[in-house]
């Protein structure tokens, strides 16, 4: 759905939304508490929980993208009460998969360069590799300052984007 809307969109009206999501979103984490992990729900509840905000991220993800395991990360574990390794591990997948099913319509859709993305892929591979040794290692320590760095960097090629471009 989000990759159809792309098609059809300007992305500076998500951009611009960006504006004021990001800056919340850094708020958020910067709070003492919003990396706590909290009493689990109920497995029914949990897996309600995950498939509506993976539906939204997943529009997300297809229309604009950058971000998107930062906010599964952080909607998982404020919203679902998942612990952090395991929403780490589910933002895997669901990123997975919306990711695959954005590539298939803009594959359909003949706008994809495919010899860039796959070069593209194998460093993003590596990278999502020594990320991953680098979280296992430190834990949630090593996670906020990391988000912000993320959400900063966003934030900044945004507003590049939208007004110095």
């Amino acid at each position: 759905l989000g990759a159809h809307i792309a098609l059809i969109l300007d992305a500076r009206i998500f951009m611009t939304a960006m504006l004021f999501i990001l800056p919340v979103t850094a708020f958020y984490v910067t709070r003492k508490k919003s990396m706590a992990e909290k009493e689990p729900f109920p497995f029914q509840k949990t897996v309600l929980l995950s498939c509506t905000m993976a539906f939204v991220i997943g529009i997300y993800d297809g229309f604009y993208g950058p971000g998107t395991g930062t906010f599964l990360i952080l909607l998982l574990m404020g919203v679902a009460h998942v612990r952090l390794k395991e929403a780490n591990g589910i933002t895997k997948v669901i990123n997975s998969t919306t990711n695959l099913a954005a590539l298939f319509v803009f594959l359909a859709n003949d706008v994809v360069l495919l010899s860039l993305g796959l070069v593209a892929g194998l460093f993003n591979m590596a990278g999502n590799y020594f990320g991953a040794r680098y979280f296992e290692k430190g834990g949630a320590q090593n996670v906020k300052p990391v988000i912000i760095i993320v959400l900063t960097v966003f934030f900044a090629k945004v507003v590049y984007e939208l007004f110095l471009r």
